[in-house]
């Protein structure tokens, strides 16, 4: 019984096989072109590898803030932290009313 499942192959629910890879390829030629698909998995590969660096780069960085323990200078370019919240009606409403 062991032998019969070490020689199927893993099955993975939710990845595509064989043949959903061949129909998203065909789809993909017939969107952007044979020509633009070698440049489109180029850039899709450098977005990838730059990605992979700056993942590195914070884990680096959290690795050390654990080792370290200083949690203080998080910011380490010296950039002024800058809130994206966005600001809503209620809260512009509280403003002025204070």
């Amino acid at each position: 019984m062991v032998a019969a499942t070490a020689l199927a192959p893993m099955i993975i629910p939710g990845v595509p096989g064989g043949p959903e890879l061949l129909i998203i390829l065909f789809i993909a030629i017939l969107l952007f072109g044979a020509n633009k698909i070698p440049k489109l998995a180029r850039s899709t590969g450098e977005a990838m590898g730059e990605f992979q660096k700056g993942r590195e780069k914070v884990e680096t960085e959290l690795e050390e803030m654990r080792e370290t323990g200083d949690y203080d200078d998080l910011d380490e370019e010296g950039d002024d932290f800058v809130d994206t919240e966005p600001v809503t009606a209620d809260e512009e409403a509280e403003t002025e009313s204070n």
